[in-house]
């Protein structure tokens, strides 16, 4: 497996490394320079991040490699029959490339697993913005869980802070009409992020929509409506309506109590609950393993 700095720098880098590394003969000079592969030996990477091919996207794409032909190879990697290339990345010049009718396109090929594969598609097009939001945080799930890294390694890895690898993450878990509205660039992730564990998600993204509404403008009003939840419960309390079990009152929690619960949250890149009690309260930090749990202690130790 490359290390976390091979990885950081992305493909390109990669690529000159390997080049920087053989003596300049003019065998080696030649080797270097991209080759050509006829378009239907190339097979799309299944483990590719990017699901998302617009078709204006596709058409201008292709409407300028008919003029201009395309200039950046497409990164490859060797199939075990000889014969044709997984696209590591370039899926969509390759696609742009089919509908130009190209019967050839430039390759530069790289060794890598399947893991390293999924790996440099991902840090490439993170690198490159070519991911929606939830793209992006799709792909970082897939390096945690298929590539055995924790946030703190995707996070050095594509060279962003753990707080907006965890972030990206957190939005996945979204329902997919709202997912679908982030793909489409109709909510931002910043919407997409304050949208998580709401009930009513699907309807407060309409809104955004509707009216143009901020992130900033949106955290106020979530704000507003927590503490005016908070107040409706002390109130029925107050005039001694049934609570249910027991008589204890539901929890609902204002804005405040869930903006902190992101904020433990992102800062230990685990599941954070807060219990207020009067002046006092409980937090609770849920982890799965218990490597998770040494993350969370060493934190606390300040290491």
């Amino acid at each position: 497996m490359a290390d976390h700095s091979r990885l950081g720098r992305g493909l390109a880098s990669l690529m000159g490394e390997v080049a920087e590394e053989a003596p300049a003969t003019a065998e080696t000079v030649s080797s270097r320079k991209p080759r050509k592969a006829p378009i239907e030996n190339l097979i799309a990477n299944p483990r590719n991040p990017r699901r998302t091919f617009t078709e204006e996207q596709l058409a201008e794409l292709s409407d300028s490699i008919k003029e201009r032909g395309i200039i950046q190879p497409i990164v490859v990697r060797q199939l075990p029959d000889d014969k044709n290339f997984e696209i590591i990345a370039g899926e969509r010049r390759w696609r742009a490339a089919q509908r130009a009718g190209l019967h050839e396109v430039p390759i530069a090929i790289v060794e890598a697993t399947d893991l390293q594969s999924l790996e440099f598609a991902i840090i490439e097009n993170v690198q490159r913005a070519d991911l929606n939001p939830i793209e992006e945080g799709a792909g970082y799930v897939a390096l945690m869980e298929q590539c055995n890294h924790t946030q703190d390694e995707v996070a050095k890895i594509i060279g962003k802070s753990r707080p907006y690898v965890s972030n990206m993450i957190r939005i996945t878990k979204l329902s997919e009409p709202v997912k679908n509205l982030v793909r489409q660039g109709k909510i931002s992730a910043g919407h997409a992020r304050l949208l998580v564990g709401q009930p009513n998600a699907y309807e407060i993204a309409i809104e955004i929509i509707d009216t143009g509404m901020s992130v900033r403008a949106l955290e106020e009003e979530m704000r507003r409506d927590g503490a005016a939840q908070a107040k409706e419960v002390k109130r029925s309390f107050a005039g001694g309506l049934d609570s249910g079990p027991r008589g204890k009152a539901p929890v609902v929690k204002d804005a405040d109590t869930r903006a902190l619960e992101r904020r433990v949250s992102d800062a230990l890149g685990l599941e954070v609950t807060v219990d207020h009690r009067g002046n006092g309260g409980t937090l609770h930090i849920k982890y799965a393993d218990l490597d998770q749990l040494d993350l969370v202690l060493r934190k606390l130790d300040g290491k």
